[in-house]
């Protein structure tokens, strides 16, 4: 059977959180609260990045943000800078491939229809993508703004796909399966130890698709 495999791209086939984890570290750190503790600055920023959206420049907008709600005195422009600092800094990480993505899209690429599918600042993952020199591997790169249900019912109906054959592959709950089986997709969950916060949730197998749930990327080429 030929199938469709859509695959996510951040902390799927490539890392990325981890850079934001660790300018998360280095900006608390950095910030020294005399009175609220490392997670509650942290529920403070995951707030504020729910509002400024996705990417790196949106994610260095909210490191300034909270440190501008949270500075126990008013913000010098040398310390704003040093806040900037954490975020542009992530730019400058070298995209690293997870382990067996390289030989497992080798193997699955003559075999199947395969479809990249990210979302976030469209320049940014555009950049991404280049660099990973794996782009061959996919028929289509999509960059869109959500992942949501309606995404992927646009999505199946713009490349024509029959949603019985066609599998999302990805680490996020939250973004790549629930609403992949919600639109009536098939899902492959590959959990990341570190997937950004705000992409958990419950996996709730909904709809008629089948779901996978595999423990590293080259386990694919036993089921496809």
């Amino acid at each position: 059977m030929r199938y469709h495999l859509i695959f996510d791209a951040d902390d799927t086939l490539w890392q990325n959180n981890i850079y934001f984890e660790q300018a998360i570290h280095n900006f608390i750190t950095f910030l020294n609260h005399s009175q609220l503790s490392a997670e509650e600055v942290r529920a403070t920023l995951d707030e504020v990045e729910r509002l400024m959206g996705y990417g790196t420049v949106n994610f260095t907008r909210s490191l300034v943000e909270t440190y501008c709600r949270l500075a126990e005195k008013d913000p010098q422009e040398e310390e704003l800078q040093q806040v900037r600092s954490f975020g542009e800094q992530i730019r400058m990480q070298p995209l690293e491939l997870l382990d067996g993505v390289q030989d497992t899209l080798e193997y699955l690429y003559p075999r199947h229809d395969l479809f990249l599918l990210t979302k976030g600042d469209l320049e940014e993952q555009k950049l991404k993508i280049e660099r990973s020199n794996i782009e061959h591997y996919f028929q289509k790169a999509l960059i869109v703004h959500e992942k949501d249900v309606p995404t992927y019912h646009r999505i199946v109906e713009e490349l024509h796909l029959d949603p019985r054959h066609t599998w999302m592959i990805g680490n996020s709950p939250r973004s790549d399966i629930n609403p992949a089986l919600a639109a009536g997709l098939n899902a492959v969950f590959l959990p990341h130890p570190h997937t950004w916060r705000l992409e958990h949730e419950d996996v709730v197998h909904q709809g008629e698709g089948q779901l996978l749930t595999l423990s590293a990327f080259h386990e694919l080429r036993s089921h496809f």
